[in-house]
């Protein structure tokens, strides 16, 4: 049985275990990702009994906007409607805002258009990374 938390004090080896269990580089530096899930907004994580196998971290405004910067199910885990359900869950928490933004990658575009998010033609998701010299 899945379990729903809000708790954002989730133990460093086990967000590692998550996000390199989806392949993200985050998942490397897990006292930085620990300190970084501590400052998002808000926080839903998916349990299977004391295992963490979901998480989703969005970052807001007070008022009007919301950002999706992480939702991960690890893949043993995955078609089993935890996304979907971390996903509703969050909308649910931000339903009283103008938007919730996020930047789904291609395979994921289809996930999240089945949940009601459409694509913008007049912006295009961007990136600056400060540690890589151009």
């Amino acid at each position: 049985m899945i379990r729903y938390s809000e708790d954002k004090e989730i133990d460093k080896s086990q967000l590692e275990t998550l996000f390199l269990s989806v392949g993200w580089e985050s998942g490397r530096a897990p006292d930085r990702l620990q300190r970084a899930i501590r400052g998002y907004d808000t926080v839903i994580a998916a349990w299977e009994d004391e295992t963490l196998v979901g998480l989703i971290a969005a970052m807001d405004d007070g008022e009007m906007t919301a950002y999706v910067h992480y939702l991960l199910v690890h893949p043993e885990f995955q078609s089993h409607g935890i996304g979907g359900e971390l996903v509703e869950r969050l909308k649910d928490g931000y339903a009283g805002y103008l938007k919730i933004a996020l930047i789904g990658e291609h395979p994921a575009a289809k996930f999240y258009a089945a949940h009601g998010f459409v694509t913008e033609e007049k912006a295009s998701p961007m990136y600056f990374f400060p540690n890589q010299k151009g």
